[in-house]
């Protein structure tokens, strides 16, 4: 009997001490580029991270803009924001005050607003 309430209080320390978003979800989120033309450069929050088509990880807890660049073609430029996902809020509040702190220094509560984000670019028009 002893050693069974030993584990239990391991096993709801443990419990109480994580945090659910944490866990389940990262605190980073995988975004695919897609362009129309492909090879399309892809620049986040100004710095180029590659060519479409492209999948990145990127930071949940953050807000991005995306410029999509190819010589000949007009610059598009797109944005990325994010949300609180109140489910995982709950179920830090039910678990306790540490995984509230948790998630929440972490940012893993958050999530992105877009897993895809695709451009249509359009010719420049050159003057004659």
């Amino acid at each position: 009997m002893r050693k069974f309430l030993t584990i239990s209080i391991l096993a709801a320390f443990a419990f109480m001490s994580s945090s659910c978003a944490l866990i389940f979800k990262g605190t980073s989120e995988e975004v695919r580029f897609g362009s129309d033309p492909q090879r399309a450069e892809v620049w986040v929050n100004g710095a180029k991270m590659g060519e479409t088509p492209v999948s990145l990880k990127l930071e949940s807890k953050k807000t991005y803009t995306i410029e999509f660049k190819m010589e000949g073609y007009k610059s598009v430029t797109k944005s990325i924001t994010n949300h609180v996902g109140a489910g995982w809020i709950v179920l830090d509040i039910l678990a306790g005050l540490v995984p509230v702190i948790i998630d929440a220094a972490t940012g893993a509560w958050y999530s992105l607003d877009q897993k895809n984000v695709d451009a249509v670019l359009e010719k420049q028009k050159i003057p004659f």
